[in-house]
């Protein structure tokens, strides 16, 4: 079973804005916003059909990222 540091409160992670250079902030997990149940499924169900094919195979989660200062947002994939 894999753990997903981010969202275990494991450790922070420091993301640079692609738009602006501000730090973004993590925002959770983006499959959290897919619909007003996805929060409470289980993560490896809806990985198989998050939008990044290898995540439940590579052991990643993707996290929503947003910049404070531009509202630029984005997913990476966090290593789990």
């Amino acid at each position: 079973m894999t753990l997903c540091p981010l969202c275990n409160g494991l450790r922070k992670i420091h993301v640079a804005c692609t738009e602006c250079e501000s730090e973004m902030k993590d925002m959770g997990k983006a499959m959290d916003y897919d619909d007003e149940y996805s929060a409470y499924m289980d993560i490896n169900t809806l990985k198989q059909n998050d939008g990044f094919p290898d995540s439940l195979k590579k052991g990643q989660c993707p996290h929503l990222m947003k910049c404070l200062n531009c509202n630029h947002d984005e997913v990476i994939l966090v290593q789990e």
